[in-house]
């Protein structure tokens, strides 16, 4: 019983370092393809400015970067539990999901990739827990 629960344990805590390295990763390109100007002081207004003058493919790319890491982070919890159980997965997918829609909610990301996001992280996730509850 408690060899279970260090495995669910780790598969979690291995699961979230995993998004969030991903994450970090992606966040770092993002921000060597689209720089903050040199005179950029960090408050709210010039964020809203920094992120609707994304460009577009700069939106695409890292949106598929949240799908990969989506996809990843749910296959490691539900591959790395002890029964496979995909409860693991649904979980971290959810918590990762909750985090996208509230960042693409509190900037000004453009309508396209909203759409884009509310189709593909879900089937990132799905396909994660699935291929992490495969032989």
């Amino acid at each position: 019983m408690t060899k279970q629960i260090l495995q669910n344990m780790g598969a979690i805590l291995l699961s979230l370092f995993v998004a969030l390295f991903l994450l970090a990763g992606i966040e770092g390109i993002g921000a060597i393809l689209h720089p903050f100007p040199a005179d950029f002081a960090g408050t709210r207004e010039e964020v809203m400015r920094h992120v609707e003058n994304y460009p577009a493919m700069g939106l695409f790319v890292g949106g598929l970067g949240w799908v990969v890491t989506m996809l990843a982070a749910t296959w490691l919890a539900t591959r790395f539990n002890a029964n496979r159980h995909p409860a693991y997965g649904i979980g971290l997918g959810l918590l990762l999901l909750g985090g996208a829609i509230f960042n693409m909610a509190v900037l000004p990301y453009p309508l396209w990739f909203w759409a884009l996001c509310l189709v593909s992280l879900p089937l990132g996730i799905l396909f994660g827990i699935r291929l992490g509850m495969a032989e």
